[in-house]
């Protein structure tokens, strides 16, 4: 069967659950459409999401076009739900990129044409709602190959723009472009023997690549434009591949609880074929397939197995995690956007039931994995982290909604991390000092390269002990790392043992084991954070903020008005030109900041400055205190405290 993946992506508000409602109707999967503002769109299933007005999860619905199985991913075009997007670009054949001929390309319209571009995934653009007033379609087509510098194909034109009648009419494509990335083509064209079979050929071949993006226009509204840009979807868009005999290889991009509280994953099969009762996971924790159900035909069905190139409802997979690999894990599939920078602390409103508070949290970050939780036990306290305050505030309606739990929450703080000053080094041995535990540790703490986390190596014989204890030293190293001498995770650094020792197994005279004379995981594990602190105290460690790079672009009448918010803000532009009247300025500003430009830009340029910006990089904190975060362990950073807590006395 002919299949094809495909990913609807837009900016906020562009019209891409208003197109999936009209593909659907086109295809006679419903009988009637669906509204974003009446909540009643087949994708936007959850309540929150109908009764706002935007997509927040990424959803599955299926039709079929002319012998081919279309599985349609509708994905949210919020910023702040950028990781639901993330985790669907893995499983697309291709992709339609909506853009509203109202608005133009706007920030999150470049930053998901950019990570289409560089995954390789075939795309079709979209110009939606020229049956609005306002609409500007041609000036959009010129946007789209200057402000995305990409390469794009006009399948059309739109007559009657801005008004109700708006139309599109399908033209042979221009080979100009098409020329520009095939010799023989541009050959041809020179010599006057091109002709109309051999341009829609060659559109055909790069579109399938991903090398050029075919045009359409129209209105999900009215459904101008629809029939073509499904033959265009037909035709341009490659099928889904893969074998079904081979070695499984699948990926888990969603996870959901059923009516019963089960647990059901979505995956996508690339190789092999996954049958009900196959058992799937590590070997100590194999979790069995117990029910599956594909895609097709407008819904999904119960099946007995699910082959490459589908995607499939998995139950069973009671330990599934939106990220999973299914078998064989896919070579090169990563994050493709930034972590979140920003964090929070929930509170607990009035009768609101801390544990359930916890374990309904749990359960969200195992539907997403970039909500980090961080549980403090000392303060009773849960953190999450976030990409902005509308995820915040959709956070607080799930908790209230789903699970009947009030929730307010603190200021949202960025989330810092450190990174080694220099070089420092410590060692501990038995008996000596004041630690009770039989293990000698010796750790040296250097500075890495940006990017490569923590690294752990030896300088000490491998075989100088039990190979589980130099496991426990590291398990611990990175797991003490996790909050360093101001409480932010360390990054960026090498940590080497430099010495090792321990106690063999003993025993009194006719007696068994006595873990008094004799070293054990436990001697390690407790030994290891305060020697790894004590060279995180000799290296020194600098507090890093996350940095956004921003894009600015307004009335150039306004700069004198912005300039000076900008210095306030901290926001340093490095680059500033003029484009006719107006004026573009790029630069960074510390994540704190980045929100409260963003909203005091509408103001500053009479509601004509566009605004974007994302993570770029960490840099150190400049001036002013060093942000501390509240610690969350035993705290090796103060001994005495450190030693009653893990043993219950001070010292040996």
């Amino acid at each position: 069967m002919h299949l094809l993946n495909l990913g609807i992506l837009a900016h906020v508000d562009a019209g891409k659950t208003s197109l999936t409602e009209r593909l659907l109707y086109h295809a006679g999967v419903i009988d009637e459409l669906g509204s974003v503002d009446a909540g009643s769109t087949r994708t936007d299933t959850l309540a929150l999401e109908r009764r706002r007005g935007i997509t927040i999860k990424a959803a599955v619905v299926s039709f079929p076009v002319d012998g081919i199985t279309v599985n349609l991913i509708d994905t949210p075009g919020h910023p702040d739900f950028i990781a639901e997007v993330e985790r669907v670009l893995g499983v697309l054949d291709g992709a339609v990129l909506v853009v509203s001929a109202v608005e133009g390309v706007q920030a999150q319209t470049r930053v998901l044409m950019r990570t289409l571009r560089r995954l390789g995934i075939p795309t079709l653009v979209f110009v939606n709602k020229t049956d609005r007033r306002g609409a500007r379609p041609e000036a959009v087509l010129r946007e789209l190959t200057e402000r995305l510098a990409v390469p794009v194909v006009a399948m059309g034109t739109v007559t009657a723009p801005g008004t109700p009648a708006a139309a599109f009419t399908p033209e042979d494509p221009a080979p100009d472009v098409l020329a520009d990335h095939d010799d023989t083509l541009l050959a041809a064209y020179v010599d006057g023997t091109l002709t109309p079979a051999r341009v829609r050929a060659a559109l055909r071949a790069q579109a399938h690549r991903g090398v050029v993006h075919p045009v359409y226009a129209g209105s999900a509204a009215t459904g101008a434009g629809v029939p073509e840009l499904v033959a265009g979807i037909k035709e341009l868009l490659p099928p889904a591949a893969g074998d079904p005999d081979g070695p499984l290889s699948g990926t888990v991009f969603k996870v959901e609880r059923g009516p019963a509280g089960e647990k059901i994953a979505y995956a996508r099969l690339f190789s092999g074929t996954l049958r009900v009762r196959d058992r799937i996971g590590a070997d100590d924790a194999r979790s069995k397939v117990t029910a599956v159900s594909v895609f097709g035909d407008g819904t999904d069905t119960r099946a007995e197995a699910v082959p490459a190139g589908r995607i499939a409802r998995l139950w069973g997979l009671t330990d599934a995690r939106v990220g999973d690999s299914l078998g064989t894990p896919r070579p090169g599939h990563g994050r493709f956007f930034a972590p979140p920078t920003l964090e929070t602390v929930v509170v607990p409103g009035p009768g609101t039931d801390r544990r359930a508070l916890h374990l309904a949290l749990t359960r969200l970050a195992e539907q997403d994995p970039l909500i980090g939780l961080r549980h403090d036990e000392v303060r009773a306290e849960t953190s999450v982290s976030l990409y902005g305050e509308v995820q915040k505030e959709v956070l607080q309606a799930t908790l209230a909604d789903d699970h009947g739990l009030a929730v307010t929450f603190r200021e949202t703080t960025p989330l810092c991390l450190e990174r080694p000053a220099g070089t420092g080094a410590a060692a501990e041995f038995i008996k000596k000092g004041d630690h009770p535990f039989l293990a000698t540790v010796g750790l040296r703490v250097e500075p890495a390269p940006p990017g490569t986390g923590v690294t752990f190596g030896l300088e000490v014989e491998l075989g100088a002990m039990p190979y589980a204890f130099f496991k426990a030293v590291e398990d611990t190293v990175r797991e003490t790392l996790s909050q360093g001498l101001h409480g932010w995770r360390v990054t960026d650094c090498a940590v080497t043992m430099t010495h090792s020792g321990y106690w063999p197994r003993q025993s009194h005279a006719h007696q068994g084991f006595d873990k008094s004379m004799s070293s054990t995981g436990y001697d390690f594990r407790g030994l290891t954070p305060l020697v790894l602190v004590d060279a995180l105290r000799r290296a020194g460690t600098r507090v890093h903020e996350p940095m956004h790079r921003f894009r600015l672009e307004a009335p150039a009448d306004t700069l004198g008005a912005l300039l000076p918010v900008l210095a306030a803000l901290d926001a340093v532009p490095d680059t500033t030109r003029t484009e006719g009247a107006r004026c573009v300025l790029e630069g960074v500003v510390p994540a704190a900041r980045a929100h409260a430009l963003e909203q005091r830009i509408p103001g500053l340029t009479r509601g004509e400055g566009e605004w974007e910006s994302a993570f770029d990089h960490y840099a150190p904190v400049a001036g002013g205190a060093v942000p501390e975060r509240p610690r969350t362990d035993r705290n090796p950073l103060d001994r005495k405290e450190y030693l009653l807590n893990v043993t219950g006395r001070v010292g040996g």
